[in-house]
């Protein structure tokens, strides 16, 4: 089974552009995981224009589902994994002022630093992934990191995915069984939506786990958050 864990940086954003509490993050987490959501993703970024650290520690009281942390490993970012211990940190090679993430890991280069990263991470009793593009050359050095999952990024599929669904998804496949054959965990995100999720999860029936966040909010728009949440859960039973 593929899991559904749900982005909620969107839900900040739309709270912090008014100030206040509203909408509420918990309350939104909490009734994500009500309506089936199987885990709860955020990515506190240096500025806080979304997330804040302090929504961390609040949700870290509250979700039960598996709660994913991601982020660029800076010594901010440490300190808040090791301070509520998530199910998951998400490692990724963004720069402070990033919009999105727009790219993998070279765990070629940083092959070292990811190494004592995870280390460090796994003293806290959390799962660590890596964000990784669908390039073979990356997996072997990001097993030899000691990461136990890597999470791959998935915005050229998407942008492909409409022209020539065969031929996006291709890469993915032959990365996805490299991972299987080294023993890596598989995770998948970025710009996943109804479209795209199902033949994703046809094609690489062993994900273990998407994140999804933009599209499902913008979708819960039209939806509604449950019914929004359900639909997305049907395209992974497949």
């Amino acid at each position: 089974m593929t899991k559904l864990s749900v982005n909620i940086n969107k839900i900040a954003t739309l709270r912090n552009a008014r100030g206040g509490n509203n909408p509420n993050v918990v309350k939104v987490a909490l009734d994500a995981e009500r309506f089936g959501a199987q885990g709860i993703t955020v990515h506190p970024r240096p500025d806080e224009r979304h997330i804040r650290y302090q929504d961390v520690i609040d949700l870290a009281k509250v979700v039960t589902t598996e709660f994913n942390i991601e982020g660029y490993p800076d010594q901010r970012f440490m300190d808040l994994i090791r301070l509520v211990r998530p199910a998951q940190a998400t490692l990724v090679p963004d720069p402070p002022q990033a919009i999105t993430s727009s790219s993998g890991w070279d765990t070629i280069k940083h092959q070292l630093l990811l190494r004592d990263i995870v280390a460090e991470l796994h003293e806290s009793g959390t799962r660590v992934s890596i964000f990784i593009n669908p390039e073979s050359k990356y997996f072997e050095p990001a097993k030899n990191t000691g990461t136990d999952r890597v999470e791959l990024y998935t915005e050229p599929y998407a942008t492909a995915y409409p022209s020539n669904k065969e031929e996006a998804i291709r890469p993915y496949v032959e990365v996805a069984l490299l991972a299987k054959e080294l023993g890596l965990g598989l995770n998948a995100g970025h710009d996943l939506d109804l479209h795209n999720l199902k033949f994703l999860k046809e094609s690489i029936p062993f994900l273990d786990e998407v994140s999804i966040g933009h599209a499902l909010i913008c979708d819960a728009l039209y939806f509604g958050l449950e019914n929004t949440i359900q639909m997305y859960r049907r395209q992974l039973e497949v």
